[in-house]
């Protein structure tokens, strides 16, 4: 297929490839090696045993909704009919997609934030739509990503149809302020475009950087579909379980897709899901901090092996500059790496339309336990006094 043919192997999964193949500790794809709470897996087992192994309902059960609903109300005062306005999906990456192949027609313009995570790119090229990225670049002092004001108005044109925004933000680990969010939202209502949002690290925030969905921003419910996900919140990626929440419309147009592609699934682990929705917020509350130790640990890690190193306020990542080292390109240095120091990393550059733009950074996954943040520290010093 003509628009695919520049999608191969996504680099996660070569570089997990070549770090199995290695025997390297992979820091690459961004999974815990933990799991998470007890509680929620031993539901998700009683479950089974009870017999919720056969199709739940095509938008879900009805338990994992109405937890959605009365999560997202509770914490940001967004009310949702978990009947009609949220929708289950074979996590976020397929509700991503599957709102993408609803809502954009061929020729449609779809703008997004560079770096970006690689599924974006695959799913507007699959709509045959046109990709508008907005590159993120680091603040003045240099202490976060953000944008340029003048140039997301720019990539606004007649033909924009929908908005994407990650935050937290996979790689750079930005989150957004209400400020930024602010201009995104008036382009949105100005133009009338759709947004969607990927918000699937909405919980994983550091030193008391607060996330804020786009949604709740005036006259933005009505236009905003977002994505969320159970995977990154309690540690259980391979579950694939998340949710599209948004007005009737809008949620109607993904079910009326999503039903031909990947219809429903996991339904034991729906149920286990709602239940820690409802009781397990104070392990996730545990588990971030946690991760915010463990972004120190492995920061700490970097900066003595010689890569500088980016200040991330969300998500498993951190981002490093490889130019200290005296290397420019992230790709070679990457698979160079894996062999040479047994660490896998992601090159930053996959992730921009221009991979200029990202040539000199990496990115670590910092999701691992402590003992192996140290040991793959302990490998990169050794090998940069090489």
């Amino acid at each position: 297929m003509t628009r695919m043919s520049g999608f191969g192997e996504t680099i996660f999964a070569e570089m997990t490839r070549l770090a199995d193949q290695a025997g390297a500790i992979n820091l690459g794809q961004g999974f815990p090696d933990t799991d998470g709470p007890r509680s929620l897996l031993e539901g998700a087992a009683r479950y089974v045993r009870e017999g919720g192994n056969q199709y739940p309902p095509g938008q879900g059960r009805a338990e994992l909704r109405a937890a959605v609903a009365a999560d997202r109300a509770q914490r940001y005062g967004l009310a949702y009919d978990p009947d009609t306005e949220v929708y289950v999906t074979v996590g976020a990456t397929a509700g991503i997609a599957a709102s993408v192949l609803a809502l954009v027609e061929p020729g449609d313009e779809v703008v997004l934030f560079e770096p970006m995570y690689d599924s974006y790119s695959a799913v507007i090229a699959l709509a045959q739509g046109v990709r508008r990225p907005v590159t993120l670049r680091p603040s003045a002092d240099g202490a976060r990503y953000t944008f340029d004001p003048d140039e997301l108005a720019a990539a606004v044109t007649p033909r924009t149809r929908m908005i994407i925004v990650n935050t937290p933000h996979n790689p750079t680990g930005t989150v957004f302020t209400e400020e930024e969010l602010a201009l995104i939202a008036q382009l949105c209502r100005e133009n009338d475009v759709i947004a969607l949002t990927d918000e699937v690290y909405e919980h994983l925030t550091f030193d008391g950087v607060a996330h804020l969905p786009l949604a709740a921003l005036p006259g933005m419910a009505e236009r905003t579909l977002s994505v969320s996900s159970a995977g990154k919140t309690f540690s259980v990626t391979g579950w694939k379980i998340g949710w599209v929440m948004g007005p009737e419309p809008l949620v109607r147009a993904v079910r009326t897709v999503n039903q031909f592609l990947t219809y429903t699934a996991n339904g034991a682990q729906q149920l286990a899901v709602a239940d820690a929705l409802r009781g397990e917020l104070d392990w996730v509350r545990a588990h971030r901090d946690a991760l915010q130790a463990k972004r120190d640990r492995l920061a700490a890690g970097l900066a003595a092996a010689g890569f500088a190193v980016g200040r991330t306020q969300g998500s498993y990542f951190v981002m490093a500059d490889i130019r200290p080292l005296g290397h420019d390109d992230g790709v070679a240095f990457v698979r160079s790496l894996v062999h040479q120091a047994g660490v896998a990393a992601v090159p930053a550059q996959v992730f921009y339309a221009d991979q200029n733009e990202g040539r000199h950074l990496v990115r670590f996954a910092f999701c691992k336990r402590d003992e192996v943040l140290d040991e793959a520290a302990a490998r990169l010093r050794a090998w940069g006094r090489r």
